[in-house]
């Protein structure tokens, strides 16, 4: 991972780190220097979980808005807080767009 880690997986960062995990991979087996092609391989390893844990992490986030936004346009709609309701519809449909976004493949 690069200095400027965060708590939190990121997906561009597991992109960046799985591709240059496969070009230090390349260049170690182009050239026969067995510690490039490892490293490689580690990096790219790294990189590919990163962004993996990145995507469940969204998913489940969309997957909280989603529940959230239907309780919400529930009680604006049994309320009559057509505010609330129309609120809870936008935050499900956010949720739903954030799980389609990051569905594993």
């Amino acid at each position: 991972m690069s200095s400027n880690q965060s708590s939190q997986p990121s997906k561009a960062n597991g992109q960046y780190n799985s591709m240059m995990g496969t070009a230090k991979e390349f260049i170690g087996n182009t050239t026969g220097a067995e510690s490039w092609t490892q490293a490689g391989k580690d990096q790219h390893a790294q990189g590919e979980a990163e962004y993996k844990a990145a995507q469940a992490s969204g998913y489940v986030e969309g997957l909280s808005d989603r529940a959230e936004g239907k309780k919400d346009s529930i009680v604006g709609a049994f309320t009559g807080d057509k505010e609330q309701q129309m609120a809870g519809n936008l935050q499900h449909d956010k949720g739903q767009a954030q799980q389609e976004i990051n569905k594993p493949s």
